[in-house]
């Protein structure tokens, strides 16, 4: 929400999600140190941003943009895998913020597409991307997002995809899935596309195959799959890679993001090797008729670490630009 014109002071960023929180200040144009917080550490976003400031001697922020990982209504964001609650209105009475954005956590990466450089990508294919087409951002991470900017609006469709149902491509996945639906009744794309994902797919896998594993976490399994050394482990992230494949494919056809796919979050980067050798690919543009359609869309990792920064900053001057010729209301 916006009460006029912010004054050109310090402005907090934050990339706020169910396992991690990080905070930056942007001054004079530029954004500063980018600090880590582990969100099972605190209790609230408020102490949290507290003990952040709490580290600066500079002058306090007057505005603040923040990127949530769960669907935002009236400025207010429940984290969906985390017990937090953030309020907009909370945090502008604590910190005596002007002004105060609360974007969903894709919502914000989409705002970087434009900005992001070569260096900051790692392709999946030589496709050009269609100039002023829709662009698509998707990503599994603590859970699964997607979101899409419209570049010549610019706007951004939010999205919470990563709670639609899980549609299977193979007989063997039919079955992945079906073990999955009798442990959680709904099985969603998060359910298996994130972290805690991986780690449901390697149960089920060893469960249908009458295999015993022994415990892992999504880290470890990641690590035996590409280092070859456990086959249900390799099985779990070949089928991971084909079903991201298959659920970017279909939110492309969803937003017809002609100007490109972007695979964010921090898991991907980790076998963006491996995503390439996959089945990904294959699973993205086989759509039946429109297989040529999707062919032509150009997708890429992006390796930018702190993409999401990138595209609260550009929110946040895009919005400022607006409010330099006249007044409006932002949330």
């Amino acid at each position: 929400m916006s009460n006029g014109r912010p004054r050109n002071g310090p402005v907090l960023l934050a990339d706020i999600g169910g396992t991690n929180a990080r905070f930056a200040i942007v001054d004079r144009g530029k954004v500063g140190p980018i600090e880590h917080f582990k969100v099972a550490d605190f209790s609230s976003v408020i102490e949290t941003i507290a003990a952040f400031l709490s580290r600066r001697a500079a002058p306090a922020p007057e505005a603040a943009v923040l990127g949530v990982a769960g669907p935002v209504e009236n400025n207010r964001c429940i984290i969906t895998n985390s017990r937090w609650m953030i309020d907009a209105a909370d945090l502008r009475n604590r910190f005596g913020l002007r002004t105060i954005h609360l974007l969903n956590d894709f919502e914000a990466v989409a705002w970087s597409l434009p900005a992001l450089q070569p260096s900051d990508l790692l392709p999946i294919g030589r496709q050009p991307p269609t100039t002023g087409a829709p662009m698509l951002v998707v990503g599994p991470g603590t859970g699964f997002g997607a979101a899409c900017l419209f570049p010549r609006a610019p706007l951004v469709a939010v999205t919470e995809a990563g709670h639609s149902t899980l549609s299977a491509t193979s007989e063997r996945e039919e079955r992945v899935i079906g073990r999955l639906r009798k442990r959680f009744e709904h099985v969603s794309v998060e359910r298996v596309l994130s972290g805690s994902g991986l780690a449901n797919l390697y149960q089920a896998l060893a469960a249908i195959d009458g295999v015993v594993v022994s415990d892992r976490d999504p880290a470890a399994i990641t690590q035996a799959a590409l280092d070859k050394s456990c086959d249900v482990c390799c099985a779990a992230l070949d089928m991971f890679c084909s079903l991201l494949g298959a659920v970017a494919g279909d939110l492309a056809l969803t937003f017809c993001a002609r100007g490109g796919v972007y695979i964010a979050g921090g898991i991907v980067p980790r076998f963006a090797d491996h995503l390439i050798e996959s089945k990904f690919r294959t699973q993205f543009e086989s759509k039946g008729r429109f297989e040529p359609y999707l062919r032509g869309i150009p997708i890429s990792v992006i390796l930018h670490p702190d993409s999401s920064f990138v595209g609260l900053k550009a929110f946040f001057d895009r919005n400022m630009a607006i409010t330099n010729t006249s007044t409006v209301h932002i949330s």
